[in-house]
């Protein structure tokens, strides 16, 4: 059999997991994933433990246990999470040690209400990295106007980054220099910075929603013929800007002192227009040194049909431009679709932390109960 996945690695992909669950550890199902289908790192996010918490009987142990110590709701969804998140660490470390570092990371996300204040931001970040204890962490922060000081400040402690919720090339360069900040400060302030990891979670999918919805709302033959392209585009037009920042003097400089660049990840590669190839997200922005993380559903769709273009990225840079041209001409207000992703994309993000804290608040009480039953004192 054509192991498609492989394939899409040699090529410079890393394949990371968009998900994370106790009975995904339990069961041994991350585990085997790394074995036999190449993953090499996972994402979490809020809408991901959502899910994963929902389930209470996976989690009905540890919650009796924090039920009777009386820890707050939010005390509870850092411990349960966190100790899922330690424990994938330890199932990825192979492929950290493996890789020296660059594969093998877990990511863990800050509370998306504090998306828009930096030091709350910054000093959760640093209580997440004692939490969770492992060096093969990533910590995810949102790459809003208040994240990126964030992300110089957290890096500049020593502590590997995951930014996430990007959408533009504008506030990509912006991460990428605030990446380059943070680096920077880590060398100044003594830190071995051949350890400090970073990836940059650029959006895809979400991209061609937005704008495909306006294409159809101008309803122009034109506009319908660019349905599809945007989200492909923006990425291609990223991964030039990764091209150019990662090939500056001063990168070279730090490079020169073992730091290792802040990587492409592609995210939000699972397609929502069932008219569109399920694998397209993946085969489109084949390139080296990128991660492309994906659910389940779609690390099987590439490993049953897949196909991998060495390098589909580099070249294609003129015909993104056009793209994005022609969107313009149409009347596709750009800063506005990427405003408005990003504000969603914090939204949706704080809605299902609220569902998630609700969902615990009444799994401890509920636990609280069943602990106060004599059989259950004993």
């Amino acid at each position: 059999m054509t192991d498609r996945l492989g394939e899409l690695s040699a090529a410079g992909v890393a394949v990371w997991l968009d998900d994370l669950s106790r009975p995904r550890l339990t069961t041994g199902s991350l585990k085997k994933m790394l074995n036999e289908q190449h993953v090499v790192g996972v994402t979490t996010n809020p809408s991901i433990f959502q899910k994963a918490l929902s389930d209470a009987d996976a989690y009905d142990e540890q919650l009796k246990d924090l039920a009777r110590q009386g820890v707050t709701v939010e005390e509870a969804v850092r411990l349960m999470t966190g100790r899922d998140v330690r424990d994938a660490c330890d199932v990825e470390r192979p492929a950290y040690d493996a890789s020296n570092g660059v594969d093998g990371r877990v990511s863990i996300e800050v509370d998306p209400r504090k998306a828009h204040e930096t030091e709350s931001t910054v000093a959760e970040a640093k209580t997440l990295w004692w939490l969770v204890d492992r060096e093969n962490l990533y910590i995810k922060i949102p790459a809003t106007l208040a994240g990126l000081p964030a992300i110089t400040q957290v890096l500049a402690a020593g502590i590997s980054v995951n930014v996430t919720l990007i959408f533009s090339n504008e506030r990509y360069r912006q991460v990428m220099d605030a990446f380059l900040d943070g680096i920077e400060q880590a060398k100044a302030n003594g830190h071995d910075i051949t350890k400090i990891g970073s990836v940059a979670s650029f959006f895809v999918s979400r991209v061609d929603s937005e704008i495909d919805k306006r294409l159809d709302k101008i309803g122009s033959d034109e506009a319908k013929a660019l349905k599809g392209k945007a989200a492909i585009a923006n990425a291609q037009l990223a991964y030039e800007a990764y091209e150019e920042v990662f090939g500056t003097d001063r990168w070279k400089a730090l490079a020169a002192a073992g730091a290792q660049p802040q990587r492409p990840l592609w995210a939000s590669t699972s397609t929502k227009n069932p008219e569109y190839k399920d694998t397209i997200y993946v085969e489109e922005l084949v390139a080296p040194g990128t991660v492309n993380t994906m659910p389940e559903s779609v690390i099987h769709a590439f490993a049953d049909h897949g196909e991998t273009r060495a390098d589909a990225v580099t070249g294609s840079y003129a015909a993104a431009k056009q793209v994005f041209a022609d969107l313009g001409t149409v009347g596709v207000d750009l800063p506005d679709v990427f405003k408005v992703l990003e504000d969603e994309g914090v939204d949706k993000f704080e809605a299902s932390w609220k569902e998630l804290l609700e969902g615990v608040d009444k799994s401890l009480k509920a636990a609280a109960k069943g602990s106060s039953n004599p059989s259950d004192a004993a």
